[in-house]
């Protein structure tokens, strides 16, 4: 295959048969459970021009184009056989307007490690990915489900603009009111989306003066007794307080415990005062079952959490995800996720139920599809052998579920082992007349998904 005439990138083409194909191919995908999919290049892009460039050389070539941010999908939805693989890593930029209070990022800006210490100098904040490492480029395309997601909202409402290279190799600035088009697919089409952006404008919000926390660890077998009280309680819960309960093995043996994964109920409290965190956390507090430990609301901080995201998704570690939004009355909910969450097959996989009670009215975008609980699941594991065993495992705790599943988010779905709905019938049909109006070629790969398998349908209800 012939190069492109030298100078026309500032980063690096990289072709396969080239020593470093498997490092550019895969290098940068966060799960150890790597594809087989073989792109047709991969382009190590370093500036805005290379973009441009990367969309022109594809049409040039007849190659479809995938976009790799973060490189955290758990599918590597960038990885596709014979397109152009762009990838972001090497250009990273933040800038902020001290005016406007907002903040420009490109997509490859983790959100914990890079994006919340700038902001943190400047006394804002922006709620990224509970993982530090996590990208902002997928994140935001996805919805953005991020600290406190509950009370502040999905942070895909906070993007004011993007930067986009189209379909026909244009750069251009979508809004609210210019490419409206554009900038509402943005907020929530995912790997769907047909553009690539080059660089994403956030409204920044102050820096909480106080995070403060509270954690009450459960035995498992009282679980059905904890999840039914939670689950009537938590949309009383103030809109200040992160609420999630986890499956999860504890980091130091609990005394009276046998070992193994407990129920841990944990609250976050981001706001002014010390005083306002104890009020706000203080239902979680009124559980009627006694816990194993219980840490009463303490100080805490972003940094600490930010920890914890590291050693609870290790680098190098295989990873089977999957989720489901649920609705539904504790008593018809919970029988229904205990087996998910209390027979884990590995002692570093977990399980969050996660609140979004009570629900926010959306803006009008994408992103279209919620319920008042979120449930995510995350195998961890090291042996390639048991790939398929926990994949048939988590999809039949999946396929439990199917009575009270509304669907999934896109940010932890793999539609190449199951698909679901994950937007609104009626935006759906708009993203793909969309789609259809502005890249007609689909030059853009979309969505990564089964054979044969139809997109955004629940398949018990069809």
């Amino acid at each position: 295959m012939s190069r492109p005439a030298a100078g026309r990138f500032d980063g690096t083409l990289v072709l396969p048969g080239d020593p470093d194909w498997e490092d550019a191919r895969v290098g940068r995908v966060f799960n150890a459970r790597k594809p087989a999919r073989q792109p047709a290049a991969v382009l190590r892009a370093r500036t805005e021009r290379d973009l441009v460039e990367a969309v022109r050389l594809a049409r040039e070539r007849g190659w479809q184009v995938s976009v790799r941010a973060g490189g955290h999908s758990w599918a590597a939805w960038s990885v596709r056989d014979d397109a152009l693989l762009v990838d972001l890593g090497d250009y990273r930029d933040i800038a902020y307007d001290p005016q406007t209070r907002i903040v420009s990022v490109t997509p490859a800006v983790r959100g914990g490690t890079e994006l919340r210490p700038y902001l943190a100098e400047r006394g804002r904040f922006f709620a990224g990915g509970h993982c530090p490492t996590v990208g902002l480029g997928g994140f935001l395309l996805q919805g953005g489900q991020g600290y406190n997601a509950r009370g502040w909202g999905w942070a895909a409402e906070s993007i004011v603009a993007v930067d986009v290279v189209t379909a026909d190799g244009e750069l251009v600035r979508a809004d609210a009111d210019r490419h409206e088009d554009l900038y509402w697919a943005a907020r929530g089409a995912g790997p769907g989306f047909f553009g690539l952006i080059s660089r994403f404008h956030l409204r920044t919000r102050p820096l909480p003066r106080v995070a403060a926390e509270t954690v009450r660890l459960y035995d498992l077998a009282d679980f059905a007794a904890v999840m039914t009280w939670l689950q009537r309680i938590h949309g009383t819960v103030s809109p200040d307080v992160e609420i999630v309960a986890v499956s999860t093995t504890p980091d130091e043996p609990l005394p009276g415990h046998p070992g193994g994964h407990v129920l841990a109920v944990t609250g976050l409290a981001l706001v002014d005062t010390m005083a306002a965190a104890e009020a706000a956390l203080a239902p979680l507090a009124t559980c009627p079952v006694r816990p194993l430990l219980t840490v009463p609301v303490v100080p805490s901080s972003l940094e600490l959490h930010a920890e914890r995201q590291l050693l609870a998704n290790p680098e190098g570690c295989r990873y089977v995800v999957d989720n489901a939004w649920l609705t539904g009355t504790p008593a018809e909910v919970v029988p229904l996720i205990t087996p998910l969450f209390t027979g884990l097959p590995t002692a570093r996989s977990f399980v969050i139920w996660f609140s979004m009670a009570p629900l926010r009215e959306l803006p009008d975008m994408a992103f279209s599809l919620q319920t008042e609980i979120y449930c995510s699941a995350y195998l961890v594991y090291d042996d390639p052998g048991q790939d398929a065993r926990h994949r048939r495992w988590l999809t039949d705790r999946m396929r439990e579920l199917q009575p009270i599943t509304a669907g999934q988010y896109l940010g932890d779905a793999d539609h190449t082992a199951r698909q679901v709905r994950f937007m609104g019938a009626e935006q759906f049909a708009r993203l793909l007349a969309i789609r259809a109006k502005r890249d007609p070629d689909g030059l853009f790969a979309g969505y990564l998904t089964a054979a044969d398998a139809p997109l955004n349908t629940n398949p018990w209800e069809a």
